[in-house]
């Protein structure tokens, strides 16, 4: 069945770097766009970055442009978010999503979006000196 499983996310210092991977399994993942979305308290979820099969087009949030970085092995089925200059408005849990088209997530919770593509069980970011 379609796995998604997140890694690397853990605690920084603000300014720090983390790298979240995410291996996906269960599906051809060449031909899905893979996003990172974030959930923090009391927020709706956001789209971190996301990016298109084929010839891998990026699309970044105003908040992480310049900072973040989304890119995908079609080899390894995975896909990562290099996150340099954390903040502490970064913290959230991430979550990798994998779907047809990509997912605009505005005006709801994550949670409330699993059944629109595959999502991974998400990794907490805590930024925090």
């Amino acid at each position: 069945q379609v796995q998604l499983v997140e890694s690397g996310g853990g605690l920084a210092q603000p300014g720090g770097s983390l790298r979240l991977s995410c291996a996906a399994s269960g599906f051809t993942f060449s031909d899905y766009v893979l996003g990172w979305y974030r959930q923090a308290p009391g927020k709706e979820c956001e789209l971190v970055a996301d990016i298109t099969s084929g010839v891998g087009r990026t699309n970044y949030a105003d908040s992480v442009k310049g900072r973040f970085t989304i890119s995908r092995d079609n080899a390894k089925a995975t896909v990562y978010l290099q996150m340099n200059s954390l903040k502490p408005e970064d913290e959230a849990v991430y979550y990798c999503r994998a779907g047809p088209i990509p997912l605009d997530p505005s005006g709801y919770v994550c949670a409330d979006l699993v059944h629109f593509g595959s999502w991974g069980q998400g990794t907490q970011v805590t930024v925090s000196a």
